[in-house]
């Protein structure tokens, strides 16, 4: 499956109403951030109780929340009108000017 595939079959289950859409960006924009909240926490909680040993239902249930950020992020690109795949080509050149000039461990977002 590619993102475009992907955005289009997740944006099947994608119902706003009410305040959701009436404030649709914030209400996404807080979703991609409680998810990953969710997947900190389990990590979290594998560090905490496992000494940082992933097991396979820990490993599953993590993969389950990152589907769910996945899935607002998608949501995210689709209402700021480009496609979810024109964010991860730019990432990958984004990633690959800065690994260029030597600077992907620097600090700050315009390295």
């Amino acid at each position: 499956m590619d993102f475009k595939e992907y955005e289009r079959l997740a944006a099947r289950t994608a119902t706003w109403s009410g305040k959701q859409k009436e404030h649709l960006l914030a209400y996404i924009a807080l979703g991609v951030a409680g998810e990953g909240g969710e997947v900190a926490e389990k990590i979290k909680k594998v560090i905490r109780n496992d000494e940082g040993v992933v097991t396979d239902e820990q490993r599953e249930a993590i993969k389950q929340e990152i589907g769910d950020v996945l899935w607002y992020l998608a949501m995210l690109s689709r209402e700021l009108g480009f496609p979810f795949e024109e964010a991860a080509k730019a990432n990958i050149q984004k990633l690959a000017d800065r690994a260029a000039r030597g600077v992907i461990k620097s600090r700050g977002d315009t390295r």
